[in-house]
């Protein structure tokens, strides 16, 4: 049963209201929407593990946000996945008795923060934590093997915290289907699907088209850039590719004479990349893939890899392409498809595709969601 009942529709405005988010020290989909929820919830008040105000977007420069004791050790900011098995026991610290309700969004140290009884817990999940469940193997390689014994106890630990967390959770709010699937082989809970709020480009799609493809993000091993690169190289296909991160140095060295890195570029740069490329490419199984959805917004078509959140942006072939397989082959053969069809791509259909991935579609289905949560008897608003 929920813990409180709503009198009138402006009741979110008459509660005491906290939102709980692991951690501002960079800017992504996770902050984007904080920032939405902000905004539809202006007097709430911000909790967080650590923040630096360098990360602040506009929507809480000028908000007082609290942070735990994690906050004074020196450079959190660069060591802050060390420091994960404090997260629990630092954001419990917070003290969240005088609020109705709690809206707990992120990864690790969110939803285990400390709820009384009397408040409505909603929890924006982007992913059960990967470390602790789905990717455990995976972390766990990637370590010394003197530290793995040591990191598969700190995980049991860790799982066990993250359960008693989700016991807290009136309401799940996953942010796809496919990671509500997650939800429920991991915690098994039912969740509702709100898309993250994407900044759509206010553009009309360009008819000015270029001989290349264009991928932007963080240039990190899950992207599966390399296998971008290595299938316009064997083709001969130019290929630009916007981002910075680890893994740059790797691929520029196994970048082919098609296919270029720029590193940064200006918001006007970008833009004039989106509008003129010739689709949108993707590898990599995604949560939900946010800069698909961005890409469409200026109606580019978009080749991607079928697995994850991605598959329910490109939900038609009306507005893009799917591979089955991470191989080059098949993001070749994906291409070949992409290319014998291209012509039939209607640039402004796919750019009204993108606009119920829109921020003020979030924010309007938000607030439908916890003005329910917290004026409904039921446990299934």
């Amino acid at each position: 049963m929920l813990k409180r009942t709503a009198q009138s529709e402006g009741f979110l405005e008459e509660l005491n209201i906290a939102i709980v988010h692991p951690y501002f020290i960079s800017r992504g989909g996770g902050e984007k929407v904080i920032d939405a929820i902000v905004e539809i919830l202006p007097h709430a008040h911000i909790f967080t593990l650590m923040a630096d105000k360098s990360a602040y977007s506009q929507a809480i420069a000028d908000k007082p946000v609290q942070a735990t004791w994690l906050n004074r050790i020196p450079r959190h900011a660069r060591i802050y996945q060390y420091l994960s098995p404090f997260f629990d026991q630092a954001i419990r610290t917070h003290d969240l008795s005088n609020f109705d309700l709690i809206i707990s969004s992120g990864g690790p140290g969110a939803k285990t923060c400390r709820v009384p009884d009397h408040a409505v817990h909603v929890h924006y999940c982007h992913t059960p934590v990967r470390y602790l469940w789905d990717q455990f193997e995976t972390w766990r390689a990637r370590l010394p093997t003197f530290l793995r014994p040591v990191f598969s106890w700190s995980v049991t630990a860790q799982r066990h915290r993250d359960l008693k967390g989700v016991e807290s959770v009136d309401f799940i709010i996953a942010n796809s289907d496919f990671v509500g699937s997650r939800i429920e082989t991991y915690y098994n809970r039912s969740s509702t699907t709100i898309y993250p709020p994407v900044d759509l480009a206010a553009v009309v799609p360009s008819d000015a088209i270029d001989d290349y493809y264009l991928t932007v993000g963080r240039l990190v091993p899950n992207k599966c850039t390399d296998l971008l690169i290595e299938a316009c190289n064997q083709s001969g296909r130019k290929l630009i590719i916007v981002g910075e991160g680890p893994e740059k140095e790797y691929l520029s060295k196994i970048a082919g004479p098609t296919v270029s890195l720029t590193g940064r570029v200006s918001s006007a740069r970008l833009a004039d990349l989106f509008s003129k490329a010739r689709a949108y490419l993707f590898a990599a199984e995604e949560d939900f893939g946010i800069a698909t959805a961005e890409a469409q917004s200026y109606g580019l078509p978009v080749v991607a890899y079928k697995q994850g959140g991605t598959a329910e942006i490109i939900s038609n072939d009306d507005v893009g392409v799917l591979f089955e397989d991470q191989t080059i082959d098949s993001i070749d053969g994906a291409l070949l498809k992409f290319e014998a069809r291209e012509h039939k791509f209607d640039r402004k259909l796919i750019q009204e595709h993108a606009r119920k991935f829109g921020k003020e579609r979030f924010k309007s289905e938000m607030r439908d969601f916890l003005q329910r949560c917290t004026s409904s008897q039921s446990d299934n608003p």
